[in-house]
């Protein structure tokens, strides 16, 4: 009876034994899964469902966010050709005189003929350095015997140097063609014959940079004092260390910085958002929370890659129902401002802010909180799934999200400050990273003076050229005074 018993009790222990560990494997096969689907939803984001930029598909992006017109690809009907016509004068003219006749073959080298048809090739001239030497004349006086000798242009410092126009054009290509520097020298040399060196364009772009110094200044009072302003950041590499290039910028207005961290000490360092009174534009990271003295709007497509991400990976309907629902008030809106309109009717804006709660309740009860265990010592919040987060963020932030349906001025989504980065990722691309905090200070000073110059529509090779004669173009700073509609 007494081996029964403990033949029993064997057996009870060696059941409680599996039963533990099949709890354990259980946990543990629980914990995987979450981390494959974590996985495979990593492998599944691309540029048309995250923040990704295209060129990091893997394959080539045939879906779209936005909607097909029914369009045929290329010039429409009525679209204004630029084909270019026969001009009233030529610089050289070169006449083709028939040597014999086509019928007979009689010599008519030597009779007259006139124009029958003309065309004409437009190309460029022969190109070379113009070297353009001054001399300083010595004249005696006749009356007194003294000798005065002539003084030098301002601009004339050395025996032999570059002009205005040539530094103009290597700052041009260093910092807006986005050539590096030796580069630069090649593709000079290749079209003169001769070139500055790597140091003489380094040296343009100091000096560009130093003239820009109160002109960056005023860029940035400007874009403070504005009424909307969008804002956003991309990472690049300064110096063999990880910086966050910010931009600041407005339809007319640039204004780049970069700084060692992403967050609050960065905007306190470049100084625009701590003083901002107006409506800041993002993509919803925190930091830009942190200013509570303007108001906020959020980029839509981020939220409608984001949707389409929650739709395409785990099918849920209310999702493709919200980002239908952005899509459609963002048609809404294009066509109230086309017809002249100057705000959305107030029974309009109620149905889509009830239906737009309505679809982020279903988001959240979908989603559930996650019910997994803090780990000892954890901080923070729990790790919540991308469509809880998304659902959460969405309905905390509705005035930030529906921000342009209320605001007229507020634009859907947060692209000028995006394409204002675009070019920064080029040039990284290119040259990899800024060799010296000071080159990418340049840097962001003078591509800003260069965007801003661009949006307000003025050619960028002769403004840089002014500013190296002493003439620069006087920039429109006065800020933008857009209507804000039925603001909350």
């Amino acid at each position: 009876m007494n081996l029964e018993t403990a033949r029993r009790a064997e057996l009870v222990a060696c059941v409680a034994e599996q039963a533990a560990t099949i709890v354990a494997q259980a946990g543990t096969m629980a914990a995987l899964m979450v981390r494959i689907k974590e996985l495979e939803d990593r492998l599944a984001t691309d540029s048309h469902n995250s923040s990704k930029p295209p060129s990091t598909d893997r394959a080539r992006r045939t879906r779209s966010l936005c909607r097909r017109s029914g369009k045929k690809p290329g010039g429409q009907p009525g679209h204004a050709g630029h084909t270019r016509v026969l001009g009233e004068t030529a610089d050289r003219v070169e006449a083709h005189h028939p040597t014999a006749c086509a019928q007979c073959g009689a010599n008519l080298t030597d009779t007259a003929g006139s124009v029958a048809e003309r065309r004409q090739v437009v190309d460029l001239p022969p190109l070379h350095l113009e070297v353009v030497e001054h001399q300083a004349e010595r004249v005696v006086c006749p009356t007194c015997g003294a000798a005065t000798i002539a003084a030098f242009p301002a601009a004339v410092v050395q025996s032999v140097q570059y002009g205005p126009q040539l530094q103009a054009l290597g700052v041009y290509l260093r910092e807006y063609q986005l050539l590096p520097a030796e580069r630069a020298s090649e593709l000079l040399a290749d079209l003169f014959g001769a070139g500055p060196a790597v140091g003489t364009i380094e040296t343009a772009v100091e000096r560009c940079a130093a003239q820009l110094e109160t002109t960056d200044a005023a860029i940035k009072d400007a874009v403070r004092a504005s009424a909307v302003a969008h804002f956003d950041e991309t990472g690049c590499a300064v110096a063999g260390q990880r910086h966050w290039l910010h931009v600041a910028s407005t339809p007319t207005l640039t204004s780049y910085a970069h700084h060692v961290h992403r967050g609050t000490e960065a905007s306190a360092a470049i100084g625009i958002l701590p003083h901002f009174r107006g409506r800041a534009v993002h993509d919803a990271w925190s930091a830009y929370f942190a200013y509570p003295d303007c108001r906020h709007a959020l980029c839509n497509a981020h939220h409608l890659r984001e949707l389409t991400f929650v739709a395409e990976r785990d099918g849920q309907a209310w999702a493709v129902q919200l980002g239908d629902l952005l899509r459609e008030m963002n048609t809404r809106m294009a066509t109230v401002r086309a017809a002249g309109g100057t705000a959305l009717d107030a029974a309009t804006r109620q149905d889509v802010g009830e239906r737009y709660q309505r679809l982020v309740e279903d988001g959240l009860r979908a989603n559930p909180p996650s019910e997994e265990p803090r780990r000892p010592g954890q901080r923070g919040r729990v790790k919540q799934s991308k469509a809880r987060n998304l659902a959460e963020r969405l309905g905390r932030h509705q005035q930030e999200v529906l921000a342009f349906l209320d605001d007229f001025a507020v634009p859907f989504e947060n692209s000028l400050a995006e394409r204002d980065l675009r070019m920064v990722k080029v040039q990284q691309k290119i040259s990899g990273c800024f060799r010296s905090t000071d080159g990418a200070d340049h840097f962001c000073r003078i591509r800003g003076y260069i965007a801003t110059v661009r949006k307000q529509g003025e050619p960028v090779l002769s403004t840089l050229q002014r500013l190296f004669t002493g003439d620069p173009l006087l920039l429109k700073l006065k800020p933008q005074s857009l209507p804000r509609i039925n603001s909350p």
